[in-house]
């Protein structure tokens, strides 16, 4: 038990400016619930950002009483590390400020805000970053982990275009980070995680991008995964930067283009999107439909927000969620008939295998160039586990755990570091790589008393 005591809190309340929440407070089970409803940890206080000044002063409180620190974006990390047992949650949930200067193609970002949020704000300039495939992300992790989607095989990862950072150290200092001043801590947060400091403001670079966009799914029979996913793997070797096509293999939802006897069978699905003119996407996208038997296909063209939004109802918070994830540097028949052995036998009807292809432009930085060192992973596989009650735990976590080592032999090396669960630190030398070694002396600079260590950490040596 932490040592905090009424006194303590009704001192800092006086103070602080932001809310401060505590368990007896009518929303405390509220604000401390995140999207992974696995992770139920309860905080001894929750205090709620609305400024840089407000996050001062709760990293000084933390560090003054000994608590421990969790720190709360979007809240929608699948290991949980928003919230933390018996310390101190830090909620930026608040702070969702998006400013645009459509002339510099430029946008600075709050902590506290979704991919919804910001992507919104940019596409009423016709304007994106590359960010994630789910609206309720929050921009913070998902950039301090490196950030994919949609456009990276376009623009990069999303730490590829993050410009500057506001950031709070351990210390209470407030600095300014970039290529140019404090350089060495822009490298390290462009991947590192929330282990340097607390992030105020993201400068990210803006580009032009729809506003609507040719995208949607096409869907196969399961009998037919073979073929198509053997296809798909050769199809996004040689296809342009401004076309994306991810594959997901799952239970088909009671989607309104597919015929009443697919929903709830296994099915394949290739996902696209293109990031240019839709009338030479047609083209592009023209052969996929020849992977197999089309069961029903939903593309066209549709605002680039809509597009971004299109998983929501799949992703929605609340449900159990386990996830085992490879990096690869190409798609072996060995892990297409790993995929297919375990796509067949799925534990949950919410349960999936995807492939997120990226590769074209997050291949073009040097490996060592920031935190994020994986430049040779041209897809990321999750086999994401959801499931609904506790009773099925065992069963979906053990299915995960069983396809995650199967297909291991065919995966190249590290792993994106937001796809890490909780129970996987293990990984976290392996995921870095070549960066490692770098980054403990980093945080041994700025955190040399790990007050930032609910994240997938990087101990001070």
């Amino acid at each position: 038990m932490n040592g905090l005591s009424e006194v303590n809190i009704g001192e800092f309340k006086k103070q602080f400016t932001g809310e401060v929440i505590v368990p007896e407070d009518a929303n405390y089970d509220e604000v401390r619930q995140i999207w992974n409803a696995m992770i139920d940890r309860k905080p001894a206080l929750i205090v709620r950002c609305t400024t840089p000044e407000d996050i001062i002063q709760a990293i000084e409180f933390g560090r003054t009483q000994n608590l421990l620190i969790s720190i709360r974006g979007g809240g929608h990390n699948i290991a949980g590390n928003a919230v933390c047992d018996d310390g101190l949650m830090i909620d930026l949930s608040l702070m969702k400020g998006v400013e645009v200067d459509p002339t510099t193609r430029r946008a600075n970002v709050e902590p506290g805000c979704t991919l919804g949020d910001f992507d919104a704000a940019a596409q009423a300039w016709g304007l994106a970053t590359p960010l994630g495939i789910n609206s309720t992300t929050g921009v913070a992790g998902l950039t301090l982990g490196g950030g994919f989607g949609w456009l990276s095989r376009k623009y990069g990862m999303t730490i590829d275009n993050l410009l500057s950072v506001e950031i709070i150290t351990a210390d209470g200092r407030q600095l300014h980070a970039s290529e140019a001043e404090n350089a060495d801590l822009f490298w390290g947060v462009r991947g590192g995680g929330g282990n340097f400091g607390v992030i105020t403001r993201f400068e990210f670079q803006l580009h032009p991008v729809g506003p609507n966009v040719l995208s949607g799914l096409i869907v196969f029979p399961f009998e037919q995964a073979k073929s198509v996913i053997s296809q798909f793997a050769r199809f996004t070797e040689t296809m342009p930067e401004a076309l994306n096509v991810w594959m997901v293999t799952r239970k088909a939802p009671p989607l309104p283009f597919l015929p009443e006897a697919v929903h709830g069978k296994e099915m394949v699905a290739l996902a696209l999107c293109y990031a240019d003119d839709p009338e030479e996407g047609e083209k592009l996208i023209a052969p996929l439909r020849g992977f197999g038997t089309v069961l029903g296909e939903h593309i066209g063209v549709q605002p680039y927000t809509a597009w971004q939004q299109a998983f929501d109802p799949l992703l929605t918070k609340g449900a159990r969620n386990y996830w085992k994830s490879h990096n690869f540097s190409q798609i072996s028949e060995g892990v297409i008939d790993t995929i297919i052995e375990y796509a067949a036998r799925l534990p949950s009807p919410h349960c999936e295998i995807f492939i997120g292809t990226i590769g074209g432009k997050t291949t073009s930085v040097a490996p060592e160039a920031m935190a994020y060192s994986s430049r040779d992973a041209r897809y990321v596989m999750n086999v994401h586990g959801r499931w609904e009650t506790a009773a099925e735990d065992e069963r979906c976590i053990t299915w995960a755990r069983e396809f995650f080592a199967k297909s291991q032999p065919f995966a190249s090396g590290g792993a994106y570091i937001n796809f890490l669960t909780h129970d996987e630190t293990d990984r976290i030398v392996f995921a870095y790589g070549t960066t490692w070694k770098r980054l403990v002396e980093l945080k041994n600079k700025y955190d040399p008393m790990n007050l930032f260590r609910m994240n997938q950490n990087i101990k001070p040596a």
